[in-house]
């Protein structure tokens, strides 16, 4: 373990583990063994997957299906977002060469 790492004991599914993190990324590494302990004890309590490596494995699972949702959520919300300015600039350029247009005639 380097200098400037700390171990964090964190319980997932009433097992206790010992993790070495960079030292400052403490409360988010309890934060993520949180999540992950409670994902854990949802399939449990399921009662469809028996077994703790088995239950890792799809929380695990679930939880990279939920990452790769929002990613491709937030993907779409950007391009929504791209287009509606680009409509913005577009209809901004228009009303612009609009009024250009406008001077150019009346100082004829």
């Amino acid at each position: 373990m380097s200098a400037d790492a700390r171990t964090v004991t964190v319980k997932l599914l009433d097992k206790e583990y010992t993790i070495s993190c960079p030292d400052g990324a403490e409360a988010e590494l309890l934060a993520s063994a949180d999540y992950l302990n409670q994902k854990m004890l949802d399939i449990r309590h399921s009662g469809k997957i028996i077994g703790l490596e088995r239950i890792a494995v799809m929380a695990a699972l679930n939880m990279s299906h939920e990452l790769i949702k929002s990613r491709e959520e937030q993907r779409q919300a950007v391009e929504v977002n791209l287009r509606r300015l680009g409509q913005k600039i577009d209809q901004s350029l228009a009303r612009n060469n609009t009024s250009k247009a406008n001077e150019n005639s009346s100082s004829s």
